[in-house]
């Protein structure tokens, strides 16, 4: 049973981090699992040989679920991005929306008597806006056919992987949001999809990207490790900020399609989809708050 739950918990990760909006993180959190998923990860890195032994078998069996939730969007948001983008836009809104104040509860206490540190909420929001606004991306593919590998290409894609993983990794904006932002999100998902259908020559690109995220892993974990042990309030602040910003990335992101559309405004905003959004975040809620109490009555 436990290993059929870890596979939930990576499909879930991998339903969030394939799309704009929340993170793999985030929903790490939400399920009560984001410290050992964390910790797992810095055990695999440098931990001694019994604790990656155990770090290995707790990835693996997030890692299946991961890969058969991410394959699964792969091959069904190619075809509803474009056609739904408004709608799946106010669902990645509702996702983001109700998953702040779900987080806030959950940190309460760290961050009691150190509200001084929301400071990191207008970084975090400032970062991720700067970024969706300074943008020079015109659209979703950009002129990139990631079926052309060139030196600069890979580059680029290893560079982005990097910076896209440390924000799977943290609770807050999806890796997915930040390939938007930077127009690789729809070159990325078509290449993959191109893959799994045999067109081998887009792996060369797609190894480019996989090296980065690797890097991008190694190099984040320890940092964001000690941030949570050393700086908690200020760190969930920050995340706080980066999710904030989301939003504004979130509306921009009909700007940076293949064919661009208009911003989201009112008159494109769904209701419908935005509070589907939020009774995900709350059904995780209820499965980890009951997953909890199973958990101290077994102890009793």
């Amino acid at each position: 049973m436990k290993v059929v739950i870890d596979m939930i918990r990576g499909f879930c990760m991998a339903m969030a981090d394939s799309v704009p909006g929340v993170s793999g993180g985030t929903i790490a959190f939400l399920m009560g699992f984001y410290d050992k998923f964390i910790n797992s990860l810095n055990d695999l890195i440098s931990g001694k040989k019994a604790e990656k032994i155990e770090a290995l078998k707790f990835l693996a069996k997030l890692g299946v679920g991961w890969v058969v939730g991410f394959v699964s969007c792969v091959l069904i948001l190619t075809k509803l991005f474009d056609t739904y983008i408004y709608e799946i836009s106010s669902l990645f809104i509702g996702l983001t929306l109700f998953a702040i104040p779900v987080v806030f509860m959950e940190e309460k206490k760290s961050l009691k008597g150190k509200y001084w540190s929301s400071f990191f909420v207008i970084l975090g929001a400032a970062l991720v806006f700067c970024i969706t606004y300074f943008n020079p991306t015109s659209g979703g593919e950009s002129g990139i056919t990631l079926g052309q590998p060139s030196f600069q290409l890979g580059i680029s894609l290893f560079f982005v992987a990097m910076i896209a993983i440390t924000a799977m990794v943290l609770p807050g904006i999806s890796g997915s949001t930040l390939l938007l932002i930077f127009g690789f999100y729809l070159p990325i998902i078509n290449s993959i999809k191109e893959l799994l259908h045999l067109h081998f020559e887009y792996l060369p690109m797609i190894i480019c990207f996989g090296l980065g995220v690797i890097v991008g892993i190694v190099l984040i974990i320890k940092l964001v490790k000690l941030c949570l042990e050393k700086f908690r309030a200020q760190t969930i602040f920050f995340i706080f900020g980066l999710m904030i910003g989301s939003l504004y990335a979130i509306v921009m992101g009909p700007t940076t399609l293949a064919e661009p559309k208009p911003m989201m405004n009112f008159s494109t905003f769904s209701i419908i989809p935005f509070l589907i959004g939020g009774v995900i975040v709350i059904g995780l809620q209820l499965f980890k708050n009951r997953k909890s109490r199973k958990e101290i009555i077994a102890q009793h």
